[in-house]
């Protein structure tokens, strides 16, 4: 299977029309449209709190991946729990990834990268303690402990994942490797594990323009990440976005591309049950809304692989 992305390729993705993208002949990965971020919290808030009531009830436990956005649907799962009297009290969740400083170290609590702090103040703060997760069960990941982690979550089955993609379709924060002397395989990230790294410049440059104006020089240039192996081993794997321009493109290689390490989230293709979901804001693409547009795609110039392709 050829893994580049000719731009040619690219641009009959990307113009093809949002609505259109759910059930659309040639996807690969199950695919739904949100009208908005107010929509998409609620669905995926509704759609966890029914698995865990369901293990509830089956007096099963429930293990599950839990990433640090879309941040839209915290207050709709913590409402739901405390209105309903969901008890959280055998679910094990296992964080995402977690952002470092330089040295590979957790950021403060109040940083607006610690996805720790974020989480406590606002998926646990707001649980009523009766109800709560309980803390042996929060497994959180910072620079020390990648190998408990790691023999934690292979200790039994993971029932679902929950996460997002990044602009270059990482999922969790298996980004594509952009290091000038170390090229991966595809066969090195469906097989990557629990890791810090180095975050990519582009990657680095999104959370700048996302949060701090495109001061870079405030977003956290390490991080420590579940690897691709670990979020797929899951029995099934939800991913969300709302964040509109950022992901657009990502998207539509996800739907439609080959396996690529470019985009680490072509790997969800292999996956027995997978589902995307995105709001109509994230689904849109400029190219399919500017027809009068040429990109000189016809020019006989050589098509080199395109590795981002995005606005940041």
């Amino acid at each position: 299977m050829d893994s580049t992305i000719a731009p040619r390729m690219l641009f009959e993705w990307c113009r093809i029309p949002y609505e259109e993208l759910p059930g659309h002949p040639p996807a690969r990965v199950p695919f739904r449209l949100c009208a908005d971020s107010e929509c998409m919290g609620r669905l995926m808030a509704r759609e966890l709190v029914d698995e865990i009531a369901l293990t509830n009830a089956e007096g099963r436990p429930l293990r599950a991946i839990i990433p640090c956005g879309p941040s839209c649907w915290y207050r709709p799962f913590t409402d739901l729990v405390n209105r309903e009297r969901v008890s959280l009290r055998n679910v094990t969740v296992f964080h995402m990834d977690e952002c470092l400083d330089w040295q590979g170290r957790e950021l403060p609590r109040r940083h607006p990268y610690s996805f720790r702090g974020y989480m406590e103040q606002h998926f646990y703060g707001p649980v009523d303690p009766e109800l709560a997760v309980l803390a042996g069960n929060r497994v959180w990941l910072h620079g020390q402990n990648v190998e408990e982690v790691k023999a934690r979550i292979w200790q039994a089955p993971v029932a679902t994942s929950y996460g997002g993609w990044g602009q270059d379709g990482h999922i969790a924060y298996n980004q594509a490797r952009r290091h000038p002397y170390s090229h991966v395989t595809l066969d090195d990230v469906r097989n990557s594990t629990v890791r810090v790294q180095e975050n990519n410049v582009d990657t680095i440059l999104a959370l700048a323009q996302r949060t701090f104006g495109t001061a870079y020089q405030f977003v956290p240039p390490m991080s420590v990440t579940l690897g691709v192996k670990e979020v797929l081993s899951a029995c099934k794997v939800r991913l969300f976005s709302d964040t509109g321009a950022w992901k657009q493109t990502a998207l539509r290689v996800a739907l439609f591309g080959p396996l690529t390490p470019e985009y680490p989230i072509t790997l969800l293709q292999e996956h027995p049950d997978a589902l995307i979901t995105a709001t109509d804001a994230t689904a849109r693409h400029p190219i399919s809304e500017h027809p009068e547009w040429d990109l000189g795609l016809d020019q006989g110039r050589p098509h080199r692989s395109v590795a981002f392709a995005v606005r940041a």
